[in-house]
């Protein structure tokens, strides 16, 4: 059987999770603090201990959530990419913004608010350390790594009503589009769905106090995370619909403000981060094709309602947003006109040509510049 290595309360992980759940795909799930982990499994995931990895019965393994995901798509037919050409680029968008754009309210939700999550992140810590005497202090230790990494994504007390308040407006939006759609783009989970799943499930759909506060501020928000856990469709509150996407390339009005909302905190980083790699790029004389790619460069600042942040340069966003800006450009004159103009409304049109000055591809488990 399929082994994922991952945990409950790790973000990646849940995205690579619900894939293989809405994907029928029979696996075990298990902690990556084995023996077996680290003498066969690590090494090839290009030496790295990151989750979700995953580990085939012949001893394969294929690290990275992404790749998880685009490993089985090629291998089925691509059941959850959109057969139509807006959709699917609107599908790839939400995809990027979902498991790179989310970072600074999961983390703020999941390490600033002790008194309702600490008993429940500690028990998880906890539950990874295999029982030894001083469990508690290495648990304690990971656990400290884990909050002081806030700081690189742009969470610091200043800015704490800022990112709560955009939270609350993203998450209000998104719960009026699933008043009228079970998922993104109709009855049926898009790749976008899945990207999307992994800050919405693992911390803020299931830490203790951003879950009450979706319950509570967006309750169709969170049924949809309960329905991204489930094997079936889940469309019990929308009586007959068909389990498809919306017809004719159709794409939800009701997404344009969730777009516009995310666009306020997603487009001015991505704006920065493009900026300040392609100046490191040019920079790099030596970077020799096949060079592994870092996750971190350094720092870039950016305006959000009329307040600075400074986070950490990622470019895996650029990995991720090469895709949706490929099935772009590749739209016919028609379609491209059309989907700029929702894009223009929602405030997302400058992402389209946020590319890097060098693309990022992947060997042997890693990724690297080519």
């Amino acid at each position: 059987m399929l082994t994922l290595y991952g945990v409950p309360h790790s973000l990646y992980t849940g995205r690579a999770r619900a894939y293989l759940i809405k994907a029928g795909i029979p696996h075990r799930e298990i902690p990556a603090n084995t023996m077996h982990f680290r003498n066969e499994v690590q090494p090839k995931a290009g030496g790295k201990l990151t989750l979700p990895t995953i580990e085939f019965e012949d001893g394969r393994v294929i690290r990275d959530g992404a790749a998880i995901i685009d490993h089985f798509e090629d291998e089925t037919g691509h059941p959850f990419k959109p057969k139509t050409p807006k959709q699917n680029v609107i599908s790839l968008l939400f995809d990027v913004i979902g498991a790179e754009g989310l970072l600074r309210p999961a983390m703020h939700y999941r390490w600033n608010f002790d008194e309702e999550n600490i008993s429940f992140l500690r028990f998880h810590f906890e539950m990874l350390v295999p029982p030894r005497p001083d469990r508690k202090e290495l648990a304690l230790k990971a656990e400290n790594q884990m909050r002081g990494a806030t700081k690189a994504f742009g969470v610091t007390p200043d800015r704490f009503a800022l990112i709560e308040a955009l939270y609350l407006d993203v998450i209000k939006a998104l719960d009026l589009h699933f008043t009228e759609h079970p998922y993104l783009l109709g009855g049926r989970t898009c790749i976008g769905d899945f990207g999307m799943y992994a800050p919405l499930f693992a911390h803020l759909g299931r830490d203790p106090k951003p879950m009450r506060l979706m319950q509570e501020e967006a309750p169709h928000l969170y049924r949809w995370v309960e329905r991204m856990n489930r094997t079936s469709p889940d469309l019990v509150e929308f009586g007959d619909m068909a389990p498809e996407y919306l017809a004719d390339d159709a794409l939800p009005e009701t997404l344009v403000p969730v777009l516009k909302t995310l666009a306020e905190d997603f487009v001015p980083e991505t704006l920065a981060c493009q900026a300040f790699i392609n100046h490191w790029l040019a920079e790099q004389e030596d970077l020799a094709p096949g060079t592994e790619m870092q996750r971190g460069l350094g720092y870039a600042s950016f305006d959000v309602r009329g307040k600075q942040i400074s986070a950490l340069v990622q470019p895996y966003r650029f990995y991720l947003l090469a895709r949706a800006q490929d099935a772009f450009a590749a739209l016919d004159a028609q379609a491209k006109a059309d989907l700029s103009g929702v894009l223009e409304r929602a405030g997302m049109s400058p992402i389209m040509e946020a590319r890097l000055n060098r693309e990022i591809g992947r060997a042997d488990n890693l990724e690297i510049w080519l």
